[in-house]
């Protein structure tokens, strides 16, 4: 057997290998095109929208989703509330990041032409404040030129008795003199997700 005749062999046999991995890329949040907001009503009536900043995140090649939410990222549009927030709610001194996790089918979203959108409904783990929730989220999912785009349907809502933040929201209460701040929070997202390799 040739040395030539061996290497061609060796490579017609690594070539679909190679193109499987290259068929394989990764997935990367991108934190400006994303938004992830949550909506607060405090004294029975008032309805605050807020946001998060800053958020990161990947999907691997078996459609494991990973996302962290920088929470000293909060956004009320007021500092001292941010600030607030920061230290008696969230606790980011202990609790940086929230994180979320979940698993896609990729191989269905990839299979979708540009502008072709599904509705999916995926099982999410909310890591939160030391506590973890099971969520499920309704969404919207749009596959991109150079990636996917899912926005939730519908709100989904994180109790602060389930994240283990009741202490933060009294403590909320107390220092903004209100009578009272909800415990509910529905919370919206569009994550878009850039794939590249």
């Amino acid at each position: 057997m040739s040395r030539q005749f061996l290497l061609k062999t060796v490579l017609s046999l690594l070539a679909p290998i190679v193109f499987i991995g290259s068929a394989n890329a990764h997935w990367s949040l991108d934190n400006a095109a994303s938004t992830l907001s949550f909506v607060t009503v405090k004294a029975e009536h008032v309805a605050e929208v807020h946001t998060f900043d800053v958020l990161s995140g990947s999907i691997d090649d078996a459609g494991e989703v990973k996302i962290a939410i920088e929470l000293a990222s909060v956004n009320t549009m007021i500092q001292i509330r941010n600030e607030r927030m920061q230290a008696l709610l969230f606790e980011t001194n202990l609790f940086p990041d929230a994180n979320i996790t979940g698993k896609v089918d990729l191989e269905a979203i990839t299979a979708m032409k540009p502008g072709a959108s599904e509705v999916m409904q995926i099982e999410i783990a909310l890591s939160l404040h030391g506590a973890s929730i099971a969520l499920t989220a309704e969404l919207m999912v749009t596959r991109l030129e150079s990636g996917v785009m899912a926005s939730t349907l519908k709100p989904i809502i994180v109790t602060a008795d389930s994240a283990g933040l009741v202490a933060g929201v009294e403590a909320l209460r107390e220092v903004a003199g209100l009578p009272s701040i909800s415990r509910s929070v529905p919370v919206s997202f569009t994550l878009v997700f850039n794939q590249g390799h």
